[in-house]
């Protein structure tokens, strides 16, 4: 790390310019290249998965992404003279759109149905000649524009559907923008120096736009969800910002303690440097354990998220120093400048808030440790009512098209007309045709089902469709169990004795498939992802009791982030008031994302304050004297760390993007908690309780377990005030007596992760 770190001051014009060079080239190839997101739920293997590849491989006007025009007056009704020739006409042209494949309309004989009882409201179907994901966003613009041009006084026009929602996508990034901003006032504040609050910000914004050109890029190779860029771009700035901090940090203490401006940034670099390469890989360890899912959805994500974790490191690494070294000394303010040049190099002492805290929290380990447990579990109480599930666009906001083509649907016809269940079944031979023609009058008396159509047959006869719309929304768990009661007793009675095979499709049976996948999957997933997390705290700390606080912190910091997301998008808890759409069910996908980028994280904090701790325990043996330093110097920069995190995930929830704010505020109660609750009290709470038992390892397993260690030895202590290292009341002025910890190096290893 010192050589890199050297090659980068030496060459640092160098440097920054490569890296100008990597962001312009991708930047600019993926602007030639465009975009190439795909949001394909479906897992092969699965019944819904069938459903639709017998219906595209039968029905080849019907396999494309099926989209909803909806009118409604008022005044009159849709039958008025005036109001049918102007939809028909605009139905009309929206029919001769590029990839529009057939539009049916409700003045046609046969699809008098799409007229409400009340004759106030008609939809038509729009089916494009691809699914939604291979559908660009100006073809589904110019189906909008097309269909809004209809509208007058009195007759509203709107519209619904996977395609029509790519024209809603976010595209000014208005959220990043106040999160950086943010960021950067926090920096500013902690460090006094514009020049050194400013270079975080610009490392972490070169390698996120890096890689966010990069997901662009990648989504021509792989399946990635349109989501990741946004993903990535949230949780790069995030741990961007933080990581360059703590370098930065690390290099404004050696110039305090008198380096030259090279030395200070190799210094940072070979120390804190190191902790950073170390929490980025473990970040991007626990992202890849999405590959044991074996979903490419899923992998693209992990892939892309990985990506933007990797630059923001390397930036970190090349870029920063590169950086510090132009701007000199200016990495600290000019009042620190002018007392270094009156006063010269003076060793720093611990005083102040964190210094009390720590001892507050050795003499009150019990009290402080239960009121922590007590607002864990308080807010993970919510997480028992999890339902997993996929949103639809009557979650969406309540200004946009999309929710109010779905509003207009479900109040003319029904809420289960927004998602029908496509059944879909392959014939051979007359008996069977006979079976789904019977199947057809079933599903009509069958509970939960409002309406069933004929059975529709393709040109070869050998495929048929029956439409079936339930009496409850999409998402509603009532449509989840109706495709269940279809599946396990309504179906198998009608296919019995003949060769018929009928399968459940949808929009509720795919994301209700790709759900019981991942809820399968996840317990296998979180065992490989926490055990592999205490693997590496076992080999760093030589502990046992240290991994397994480590995976019940992250346990109990997953649970109760996952608490504040129940209450606020499955309950709606202020969902209307933050612009987040109406209450609804939490995607399927986001639990095994949110352990993979909670593990990371927290790894990333456990590692800093345990690092300092476990250096003092190895020198005094002490283990009330190690919490109490440790946390004494660290919870400091971790709570600045926190705050910067929180309000970068936080600002995401302006984007726009249900999925996107559902991850920004997962992470920033998940980071909040962390921070504040566990690391900087439950954590030390727990860990004066158990003493020396803290660092217990049989001496069989200490012998075969490899050496690593985060940072080198003896890389920097801070002189800590006698009112810190006494085990009298910090405000009696008692002296301890000397120790290990007032040796002769001042810089603090509280800067150092």
């Amino acid at each position: 790390m010192a050589a890199i770190a050297r090659w980068c001051v030496r060459h640092r014009l160098v440097a920054v310019l490569l890296w100008l060079v990597a962001l312009g080239g991708t930047a600019a190839a993926a602007g030639l290249a465009g975009s190439a997101y795909s949001n394909d739920y479906e897992v092969p293997g699965t019944e819904s998965g069938h459903a639709t590849d017998l219906l595209q491989q039968g029905f080849h006007d019907m396999g494309g992404d099926r989209d909803t025009l909806v009118w409604h007056t008022d005044v009159g009704t849709v039958r008025a003279v005036g109001v049918e020739q102007r939809m028909t006409e605009a139905l009309d042209e929206i029919a001769g759109l590029p990839g529009v494949a057939s539009v049916t309309s409700p003045y046609a004989a046969e699809h008098t149905g799409q007229i409400s009882e009340d004759g106030h409201t008609a939809y038509a179907t729009v089916t494009f000649d691809q699914q939604a994901d291979a559908i660009s966003p100006e073809q589904a613009q110019a189906v909008v524009d097309t269909a809004k041009s209809a509208e007058r006084d009195g007759l509203q026009v709107e519209l619904g559907g996977s395609a029509i929602a790519l024209t809603e996508a976010p595209t000014a990034h208005v959220s990043e923008a106040i999160g950086v901003v943010i960021a950067a006032v926090v920096l500013f504040l902690a460090f006094g120096s514009l020049a050194a609050s400013l270079l975080p910000i610009a490392t972490a914004l070169v390698s996120v736009g890096t890689a966010y050109a990069g997901i662009v890029l990648l989504g021509h190779v792989m399946t990635v969800a349109d989501f990741a860029p946004m993903l990535g771009m949230l949780i790069g700035l995030g741990v961007g910002i933080d990581y360059a901090l703590f370098i930065v940090t690390r290099h404004r203490k050696g110039l305090g303690r008198g380096l030259s401006v090279a030395d200070a940034v190799e210094n940072a670099v070979a120390t804190t440097g190191r902790a950073v390469v170390f929490a980025g890989a473990t970040v991007c360890i626990a992202l890849l354990g999405m590959l044991i899912l074996r979903l490419n959805f899923l992998g693209g994500v992990a892939i892309a998220a990985s990506l933007t974790v990797v630059l923001t490191v390397a930036a970190s690494v090349t870029l920063l120093p590169a950086l510090l070294s132009l701007i000199g000394t200016r990495a600290l303010s000019r009042r620190e400048r002018r007392r270094l040049a009156e006063n010269g190099p003076q060793s720093e002492t611990l005083t102040g808030f964190a210094a009390r805290w720590s001892h507050f929290v050795e003499r009150h380990p019990r009290l402080l440790g239960g009121i922590a447990v007590a607002v864990m579990l308080v807010l993970a109480l919510p997480t028992l009512s999890l339902h997993l599930g996929t949103s639809d666009q009557g979650n969406n906001p309540a200004t946009s098209t999309t929710r109010q083509a779905y509003d207009l649907v479900g109040e003319g016809f029904g809420p289960g007309v927004n998602g029908p269940l496509t059944l879909v079944a392959h014939l051979d031979g007359a008996d069977d045709r006979l079976a789904l023609d019977g199947l057809a009058d079933t599903l009509r008396t069958t509970e939960g089902v409002a309406s069933a159509g004929p059975a529709a047959f393709n040109r070869s006869g050998d495929t048929a469709v029956i439409t079936v719309v339930p009496e409850s929304a999409p998402q509603s768990r009532a449509t989840s169990d109706l495709v269940d009661r279809l599946r396990g007793d309504v179906l198998p009675r009608a296919e019995d004795g003949t060769s018929l095979e009928v399968y459940v499709g949808g929009v509720t049976a795919s994301y209700d498939d790709f759900a019981e996948i991942i809820v399968g999957k996840l317990p296998l997933f979180v065992g490989v992802v926490i055990g592999l997390g205490c693997i590496l705290l076992l080999v760093a700390f030589r502990s046992i009791g240290i991994p397994l606080k480590a995976a019940a912190m992250n346990v109990a910091a997953v649970a109760s982030a996952f608490g504040v997301v129940v209450a606020v998008f499955q309950w709606g808890w202020g969902s209307e008031l933050l612009g987040l759409g109406s209450a609804g069910p939490i995607e399927p996908f986001l639990p095994v994302i949110m352990v993979s980028v909670l593990f990371g994280l927290s790894m990333d904090y456990q590692v800093f304050l345990v690092s300092r701790m476990y250096e003092e325990w190895l020198e005094t043996r002490d283990n009330q004297r190690a919490v109490r330093v440790g946390l004494a110097e660290t919870s400091r920069v971790i709570n600045s760390a926190a705050v910067i995190m929180i309000s970068v995930f936080l600002a995401f929830v302006l984007s726009g993007d249900r999925v996107i704010a559902m991850f920004g505020i997962a992470l920033a109660a998940a980071v909040a908690l962390d921070a504040f609750v566990l690391r900087t009290l439950l954590v030390p709470a727990l860990m004066h309780m158990l003493g020396g038992a803290n660092w217990w390892l049989p001496a069989w397993l200490d012998r075969r377990l490899p050496r690593i260690s985060i940072e080198p030895a003896g890389s920097g202590r801070a002189k800590i005030t006698g009112e810190l290292l006494s085990e009298e009341d910090p405000e009696s002025g008692h002296e301890p007596a000397p120790g290990p910890a007032q040796e002769q190096n001042p810089e603090p290893a509280a800067l150092v992760k």
